[in-house]
């Protein structure tokens, strides 16, 4: 399975999606930009996408800031053993609280592996962490994409691919989660690319990145 890990594999992505469905052509003139957008892999990358879920960008970007800053290592062993009131100062909210521990438990315990997990196939992978309590498949599939480079991902519950989607299809109203999956089934093998140039498209539609908060320069690794 070809890793997204450099710019010549999203270029490469491109042009396969452009000659699978022509209409990408149009998406990828009006896109600009497609970046790699690469994330350190390991347990403090998932943890700032947990903690990205259902927040705004500025929101993420200081709580996990303030977060990181309290647990240093960020390891499972160290997150799990926070204290109520550490949580609290870094402005994490309690089902977030419960989420965090069960997932620093499961990783210090039973030495969940997600190097391991990543190597599989796109759907079994994401069982694999959706099995993890507090873990849906947008924290999943981002996971995946950004961290380990998985070229064949789409989130289609995410809103922006939605929307993105949907303004490039002339669909209205906005297309669901299911019809956004059934759209990007012809996008295989390269489903990780074409979410990156939604994105992009979605940018320059709106005027503002529509990334998820977690995958930020502070983070990025390629």
């Amino acid at each position: 399975m070809r890793r997204i890990s450099s710019m010549d594999d999203v270029m490469a992505g491109l042009e396969a999606l452009c000659a699978l469905d022509p209409r990408l052509r149009d998406v990828r003139a009006a896109a600009g930009e497609v970046p790699l957008r690469r994330i350190a892999p390991g347990f403090a990358s998932l943890v700032s996408i947990v903690v990205s879920q259902q927040v705004s960008r500025a929101s993420a970007d200081a709580i996990f800031g303030r977060l990181a800053a309290l647990v240093r290592p960020m390891t499972p062993q160290a997150l799990g053993g926070a204290s109520d009131d550490l949580f609290r100062e870094a402005g994490l909210s309690r089902p977030k609280q419960k989420t965090l521990r069960a997932v620093a438990g499961v990783f210090a315990e039973n030495g969940f592996d997600l190097d391991a997990v990543c190597r599989l196939d796109a759907e079994e992978a994401i069982a694999r962490m959706t099995a993890l309590h507090g873990i849906g498949p947008w924290t999943a599939e981002v996971y995946l994409l950004f961290a380990s480079g998985h070229p064949d991902i789409f989130p289609a519950g995410d809103v922006a691919l939605q929307s993105a989607v949907g303004h490039a299809f002339a669909i209205d109203p906005r297309p669901a989660t299911r019809a956004v999956a059934e759209i990007a089934e012809s996008w295989r093998p390269w489903r990780g690319v074409a979410a990156r140039l939604f994105w992009a498209y979605y940018r320059e539609m709106k005027g503002r990145d529509a990334l998820p908060p977690a995958v930020k320069p502070a983070i990025i690794v390629r």
